[in-house]
């Protein structure tokens, strides 16, 4: 009887750490990213964005790379840093993620540099867009764009087309301080003027007491940026007051006429210039497939230049689990996000090795309708573009 019960005991202890055995290989076997977006907010169309190219990409490519399987955990921070800093603790410690990713603003992006550091976690940005956010910690790689690329651009533009006089609206926090600095200074390095620089809140902003001071003021054109999503209020506004009538002429980064919102903007928008990185009218052929299989898979949902960064992101991940030949560790990673060069549907772009940065073309735009919508085509391009806020 006790030779039975030894048996039996011995038994279910070797059934135990036969069990555990199996689950450590089985966690040995995932990857696991943890994208950390706003899906409740006014910034939740980021986050519906590049939530849909993250998992187009998986369905395209598979879930499986290096012997890996690809488990993609989703978390709605709602674009709140206090949150955002304790969801990534939580995916860091608890459920044991290879890579952060996501980010839809600024202080989002920045809460979680920390733990990306203390972690050795790679942080892929595939949205937040302020110059300073790769230098928050070693461990991040952006795949989105930096607002100097944009800034710069439009103002390089402005002053070749009769545009001296400017007045800059941009939503007060990080970005938009840089959306206004280097617009600002270099408008002025190419001979014109901003007189005068107006910032609005991030949340909950009322657009039109900035814009009545802007008529006010009559300047050759307005350069507004603010965060996706806000564009179409900025528009409306901008028509209600008459501003274009007043002959003030609304140009901008490419937020403002986002391709997710640019159809419900109407005919105000036409003929509105900016400057950025991705527009779902791009004409390569690499684009109208992304176009076609996001819009497919989206219900008719165009993509927009969020839903691009989420896109080279997952690419960016898929290839240096790859090149590493399927090691989690995040310096292994790390190395092989570093100096990635591929074509993506926004066109060539870069991983620049020494900051981490996204090097890419940065296009200008004008509204159009084609084919009976409204789409921001391009009209000249400055190419293979280093973010100007790291280049000085």
């Amino acid at each position: 009887m006790k030779k039975r019960t030894l048996l039996s005991v011995t038994f279910v202890a070797a059934a135990v750490l036969s069990l555990a055995s199996l689950g450590a290989a089985a966690q040995d076997n995932k990857f696991k990213i943890g994208l950390i977006i706003p899906l409740t907010g006014p910034q939740s169309t980021t986050g519906i964005q590049i939530e849909a190219a993250a998992r187009l990409y998986m369905a395209q490519h598979g879930d499986t790379v290096a012997g890996k399987k690809i488990e993609l955990i989703v978390r709605d921070d709602a674009a709140t840093p206090d949150v955002t800093k304790r969801i990534a603790q939580e995916l860091v410690v608890k459920d044991k993620i290879n890579v952060m990713a996501g980010f839809g603003v600024t202080p989002a992006a920045l809460a979680a540099a920390p733990i990306a550091t203390q972690s050795k976690t790679p942080l892929v940005v595939m949205a937040a867009a302020t110059s300073s956010i790769t230098q928050a910690s070693p461990y991040i790689i952006r795949t989105s764009f930096t607002i100097p690329q944009a800034a710069v651009s439009m103002a390089d533009w402005a002053p070749k087309n009769g545009i001296k006089k400017v007045v800059t609206l941009v939503s007060d926090y990080g970005p938009g301080f840089d959306a206004e600095k280097f617009f600002k200074d270099r408008l002025a390095f190419n001979g014109g003027e901003v007189v005068e620089s107006m910032r609005v809140p991030l949340r909950n902003p009322d657009f039109a007491p900035f814009l009545q001071k802007v008529r006010e003021t009559k300047p050759d054109a307005l350069f507004v940026f603010v965060p996706s999503g806000a564009g179409a209020a900025v528009m409306k506004q901008f028509l209600e007051r008459g501003l274009d009538k007043a002959g003030i002429k609304l140009i901008g980064t490419g937020d403002l006429t986002d391709d997710d919102q640019l159809n419900g903007m109407g005919d105000g928008a036409l003929g509105v210039v900016t400057a950025h990185h991705y527009s779902a009218y791009h004409q390569s052929p690499t684009n109208k497939k992304f176009v076609t299989a996001f819009e497919k898979a989206n219900k008719g949902m165009r993509p927009n230049f969020m839903a691009m960064g989420g896109y080279d992101g997952m690419r960016v991940i898929y290839e240096a689990l790859r090149a590493s030949k399927g090691q989690g560790g995040g310096d292994a990673l790390l190395d092989a996000m570093k100096g990635q060069i591929f074509e993506s549907p926004r066109g060539p772009m870069f991983i620049d090795a020494q900051t981490r940065d996204v090097v890419h073309n940065m296009y200008l735009r004008k509204v159009e309708r084609k084919d009976g919508q409204l789409h921001n085509v391009e009209f000249d391009v400055i190419k293979d573009m280093k973010d100007p806020g790291k280049t000085k």
